[in-house]
């Protein structure tokens, strides 16, 4: 059960009562939610043929009060809903499995457990389920809600910058604007005590390289940051492929080249691959060991500031990217629903009592 923040905690199934709450028709969690009624027959909710974004998205607009899904599914959307909360465990535990036809030859199923068990030898499966499991308590350490206010609030001045800057650079404009929050949270006259200021926060040498002369002209600002990035993106060796690439010009960006280089090699003396990412973000916060550090050309770096800046950096521009697609998806929801000849089913199921 999730449910809106705000609303008293639900914690129990006492705690539904009276609440609206939803589900995807036909689906298991429906199942489990008609269960359920037989214990607490006041129990009622609406079935909606909505995908699960969908549904979160009406808890996180108060469409709804709560709703139910699977717990795989919540931590893979939890980051783009920071209004959504996460209530308790309906039901017993489930395990997801493959299924395969009972028509196909069993070598179909034998060449998939190979598929499996070579992504778990080379690491690639616990990479992806890093990368989309691994974030449950993610939400809060980067302040979502706080980003989505200045999403609304902030960025809507800066957007045409970023955009310009993305057409000059090849960027997506979201990524600039995730890398500028990460910087100064959209903020044109930041200043750090090191003395890197505005809204991309450069150095005074950085800026008079790219030929910026006021780095507090938000404009400067965001095409120099672009350019810079570019810059660096471009320097590093063909071999990187993308989407690494990228997120180690981020780091780059962070810590600078020299260290990014640094920890590459790292990376292959400890029988890493210098052109994988993940990799490379492990070897980074051991330029902070004396063991490491002494052997590196460019010497200590608090590298494991960079690793949590590119992660911030990736998780700003999932929530830009989704808040645009998420945007236009839930203005069709709406005027679908205002439509009565296009309507999605809905399934109203009553208490029993």
């Amino acid at each position: 059960m999730v449910y809106r923040r705000g609303l008293p905690p639900v914690r129990t199934l006492d705690d539904l009562l009276d609440l609206r709450i939803g589900v995807i028709a036909g689906s298991g969690n429906a199942a489990a939610l008609r269960a359920q009624q037989q214990n607490l027959p006041g129990l009622g909710w609406r079935a909606d043929d909505l995908a699960i974004a969908d549904l979160l998205e009406m808890v996180e607009r108060d469409d709804l009060d709560a709703a139910v899904v699977y717990t795989h599914q919540f931590k893979l959307n939890r980051l783009f809903f920071p209004n959504v909360e996460r209530g308790f465990a309906l039901g017993k535990p489930l395990t997801l499995v493959w299924a395969f036809s009972a028509s196909q030859p069993l070598a179909l199923q034998q060449a998939a457990n190979r598929f499996i068990a070579a992504q778990r030898r080379s690491g690639d499966l616990d990479e992806l389920i890093g990368r989309y499991f691994g974030h449950d308590d993610y939400l809060e350490y980067v302040g979502a809600r706080l980003f989505i206010h200045h999403v609304r609030n902030r960025l809507p001045r800066f957007v045409p910058y970023f955009k310009e800057a993305a057409r000059d650079t090849g960027f997506d404009w979201r990524l600039l604007a995730a890398l500028g929050y990460q910087e100064s949270h959209w903020r044109p006259d930041a200043t750090s005590p090191t003395g890197v200021r505005g809204l991309m926060m450069l150095t005074r040498p950085t800026a008079d390289e790219i030929g910026i002369d006021n780095r507090l002209d938000p404009r400067q600002s965001v095409d120099g940051g672009a350019r810079y990035l570019r810059h660096v993106h471009d320097r590093l060796d063909a071999s990187i492929p993308e989407p690494d690439r990228t997120w180690m010009a981020l780091a780059a960006y962070n810590v600078g080249l020299g260290h990014l280089f640094d920890a590459r090699a790292i990376a292959a003396q400890r029988g890493g691959d210098p052109d994988r990412w993940l990799d490379v973000r492990e070897a980074l916060p051991l330029l902070q060991q004396r063991e490491w550090y002494s052997q590196a050309n460019h010497g200590y770096a608090r590298g494991g500031e960079p690793v949590i800046y590119v992660r911030n950096v990736r998780r700003y521009y999932e929530i830009l990217k989704y808040v645009n697609r998420s945007q236009q998806q839930f203005d069709q929801l709406g005027q679908r629903t205002l439509d009565s000849d296009t309507m999605t089913p809905l399934e109203i199921v009553a208490p029993l009592m």
